[in-house]
């Protein structure tokens, strides 16, 4: 498929995506899912970019007002109301990610004293926080993409909540850690174990908000995001980051773009952070691969999973030339050696696309019953500049 052919198939999901969930045409009950419309106001931004198509980033910047407006808010079968930071309504609309801002699950999320079901857990309602970097990253690429400074600016006042409602001191004291999933309202954890890559992305992603409010707007550094940050790394110490799950892996290849385009546009490396990324995804790839996953048929594959890792592909893809670009950064042997054997997995995320577009597999129960996130990110897979350059 050439870039011609990926940006008519993008186009087309993307506007099919609309109608289904309410977008365009609006619908008075649109179906806002925070994770899937983060990469998709990334695709819409990227339509906008290639085709000049003043539509497309009216459909970007109407996607955020419906989920600001849907998952900032109490739900309707809720016996409260309002934003759910608890502003006015008139402050609210000028602060909507105060109180940070809800999964968008079926249920309703688990009441104080209900006990805890695991299988129940995956369909109720509450804050997850790696969904909430990605509604971040999202803001901070429509502000880049306008020009207006209000999109930043709600995204670190999501980050600078959510940080505070997310991370804890332990009872026994030593360094803080972090739930992995929050109360609407961020009083209570609903689920107290910590997401394995959730500090690696919140630090990833708060430098990236301090940098685009520094370089491109020319605004003061933020404190609350340099503590942020500082905290995150704390947090991150020590932790094993290999995973043999694909989106899993998918993240920390994203995260390893973000990472190199952040020390390229600050003028100096994080340390050996780039290596150790690179390195647990090097681990993990080899572990995913040695059972042939993607040679089973595709209703025992979830493609979203597969393509979060066909988005990671394509983000190091681009490593090799920012390498060669600047060498006072990343004249690393062991960063190059990590890039050069990754680069061997590319061909895995082509192979992907190629699978979940044939028609019969999107008949598999597997892709039909996450059929938004599904498209979306095959969207993201076959043109994911919007969703990986800063």
């Amino acid at each position: 498929m050439n870039q011609a052919e990926a940006k008519e198939r993008v186009a087309d999901i993307m506007m099919v995506f609309a109608r289904l969930t309410g977008l365009e045409p609006a619908g008075p009950h649109p179906q806002r899912y925070l994770w899937t419309d983060a990469f998709a106001v990334c695709n819409y931004l990227e339509l906008f970019r290639q085709t000049g198509n003043i539509m497309y980033r009216d459909l970007a910047l109407r996607l955020v007002d419906q989920v600001h407006h849907t998952l900032g808010r109490h739900r309707e079968d809720d016996t409260r109301s309002g934003w759910i930071s608890g502003l006015p309504e008139r402050e609210g609309e000028l602060h909507p990610t105060l109180g940070g801002l809800r999964i968008g699950k079926h249920d309703k999320e688990r009441a104080p004293g209900e006990p805890y079901n695991e299988r129940r857990e995956w369909d109720q309602d509450g804050q997850y926080y790696h969904y909430l970097t990605k509604w971040m990253h999202a803001l901070n690429q429509v502000s880049r993409a306008t020009g207006d400074v209000k999109y930043l600016t709600w995204a670190i006042e999501l980050a600078l909540t959510v940080h505070a409602g997310f991370t804890y001191p332990p009872g026994s004291g030593g360094r803080k850690r972090m739930y992995w999933k929050m109360s609407t309202d961020l009083t209570r954890p609903l689920v107290p174990s910590m997401g394995q890559h959730d500090p690696l992305d919140g630090f990833v992603t708060y430098h990236e908000l301090q940098l685009t409010a520094v370089k491109d707007f020319g605004l003061l550094s933020h404190d609350g995001l340099d503590a942020g940050s500082a905290e995150m790394a704390d947090i991150c110490r020590g932790m094993n980051l290999v995973t043999d799950d694909p989106l899993g892996i998918g993240g920390l290849l994203t995260d390893a773009s973000r990472v190199a385009q952040l020390t390229i546009k600050r003028g100096s490396a994080f340390d050996d952070l780039l290596e150790l990324i690179l390195g647990a995804a090097r681990d993990g790839m080899d572990c995913y691969t040695k059972g042939n996953p993607l040679g089973l048929p595709a209703g025992y594959r979830l493609a979203f999973r597969e393509l979060g890792l066909s988005i990671g592909l394509a983000g190091t893809a681009m490593l090799p030339s920012w390498i060669d670009e600047y060498p006072d950064l990343f004249g690393s042997e062991v960063l190059q050696g990590l890039v050069e054997s990754l680069a061997l997995y590319g061909p895995l995320g082509k192979d992907i696309e190629q699978f979940w577009m044939h028609d019969m597999n999107r008949q598999a129960a597997t892709w039909t019953g996450h059929r938004e996130i599904n498209m979306v990110m095959l969207a993201t897979s076959l043109s994911p500049r919007g969703f990986l350059i800063l």
